[in-house]
Parts: C-alpha cells; sequence; structure tokens
C-alpha cells in the first residue's frame, strides 16, 4: 500500500514532465516552420501545467520538486518556446532566409528572446511572491504565450486580414516583444480565472471575463486567443482602476 502511494504521488511530477516535453516539441516544431503545430503544442503543454496542480491538489502530492519541476517545465513551454515562435515570426517579417539568422549578423532577430528572458524572470518572482497566492502580479507566463500563438492562428484564419499586418511588420513584432515583456513583471494585478463561487457578487470578474471569452470564441473561432487574452489585460486594468477609484472614495468619505 505505501508503495502505492509513494508511486501516486510522483503522477503530478510526470505531468510536469511531459508539460517540458511537450514544450520542447515546440521548439523543434518552430525550427522546422510549423508554427500552427508549435502553437498547438503549447496549448497541450497549457492543459497539462493545468492537470499537474489539479492532481497534486487532489492526492495532496504538493513536494519542493515539483515546484521546481513546474517553473523549470513552464520557462520552456511558456517563455523559449513562444520566444522562437516570435523569432520565426520577425525572420520571415524581414524578408530573412531559414540559413541567415542570428550569427550572420542578423542581431535584431535578439529581440525576441527578450521575452524568455523576462518569462523567467516572471516565474522566479512569482515562486517567492505571497501576494500571487489567489492572484497574479503582472501576466502569468501561460496566458503570455497564449497571446503570441494566437497570432499565429489568427494569420492562418479568415480573420488573417487583421492578423496578417501585425504578424508581417517587424516594427509590431519588436514592439510586442518588449511590451509582454513588460506586462510579465509589471505591478499590474490580474486577477484569478478560477470561479471560487457562482455567486455574481463574488465571481462577477471571472464571469465577465467567461462571457467576453464564449463571444470572441463564437465570432473568431480559432482567431479569438489573441483577443481573449487581451480581453483579460483590459479588464485587468479596469479591476485595478476601479478598485484604486472605490479605494480612494472610501478614504475620502
Amino acid at each position: 500500500m505505501n508503495k502505492i502511494i509513494r508511486i501516486l504521488r510522483h503522477i503530478p511530477n510526470g505531468i510536469t514532465l511531459l508539460n517540458l516535453f511537450s514544450g520542447c516539441l515546440s521548439i523543434v516544431a518552430a525550427f522546422e516552420g510549423r508554427l500552427e503545430l508549435a502553437g498547438l503544442l503549447i496549448i497541450i503543454s497549457g492543459i497539462l501545467d493545468f492537470l499537474d496542480g489539479f492532481t497534486a491538489r487532489l492526492i495532496g502530492a504538493y513536494t519542493q520538486l515539483g515546484k521546481e519541476l513546474d517553473s523549470l517545465s513552464d520557462v520552456v513551454s511558456f517563455g523559449v518556446a513562444p520566444a522562437f515562435i516570435l523569432f520565426h515570426l520577425l525572420r520571415n517579417s524581414l524578408g530573412i532566409s531559414d540559413c541567415q539568422g542570428i550569427f550572420q549578423g542578423h542581431l535584431i532577430l535578439i529581440v525576441p528572446f527578450v521575452v524568455a528572458v523576462f518569462s523567467s524572470l516572471r516565474l522566479g518572482l512569482f515562486n517567492i511572491d505571497d501576494r500571487q497566492t489567489s492572484s497574479f502580479i503582472g501576466l502569468p507566463t501561460p496566458a503570455n504565450a497564449f497571446l503570441i500563438i494566437g497570432l499565429v492562428f489568427g494569420s492562418n484564419s479568415t480573420w488573417a486580414g487583421i492578423f496578417n499586418p501585425i504578424v508581417s511588420s517587424p516594427a509590431i513584432l519588436i514592439a510586442l516583444s518588449f511590451v509582454l515583456s513588460f506586462l510579465l513583471v509589471c505591478e499590474l494585478p490580474m486577477f484569478s480565472l478560477k470561479i471560487k463561487s457562482l455567486k455574481p457578487a463574488i465571481a462577477y470578474k471571472q464571469l465577465i471575463f467567461l462571457t467576453g471569452a464564449i463571444v470572441f470564441i463564437v465570432v473568431f473561432q480559432k482567431a479569438s486567443l489573441s483577443i481573449i487574452i487581451v480581453w483579460y489585460i483590459i479588464l485587468s486594468v479596469i479591476y485595478y482602476l476601479w478598485d484604486k477609484l472605490t479605494k480612494k472614495d472610501n478614504r475620502n468619505g
């Protein structure tokens, strides 16, 4: 019986390592120019990232090893892998051939990897920040990765007319790399998507987000992912400003 329990306690770590494995395959797919496949593998990593935490809570298998593995896997799947997708998009937008790159003098192609650096920093900060137990400070790395891969899905959809100007513009892609890097580590509070109650007075943030997300999925279908993440960021900013205004009014009152 004890042996079975010991085996069960390793299930969450096994799922975490599958997350890492999927992230590695995403990098390979990006190298081969199969960006939609690379994006799909990141989504699989996201599902596995959710499942490892869910399984750990279900069987009570929280370990320090699991915490470390989770961060290391997330750096690859939600930091390095989307950075390689941005790298490929930027290289294509500049008209640089596959046999040319950073070490052939195209130093501008370094920029997308700023996202990987700040994703790593964000994950490190998250592990030592007691304020992020029930919500987030800064954009979570999976959301950041989903925004990037959503550009790929959008540019290969019926809504390509909206997304192609973004993925074909070096200036926009470079600016996006820096904006996303800033959002990863900024002090902007971002609400958790976990619905702990169905009462609108308690879960109004999540319910408003979910309603909007459903509308976007119905309208934009496979092109909805980036839009949903932007919706999440906008709502977080609105809630932050509203909370500040409310607290200010309460103090003045």
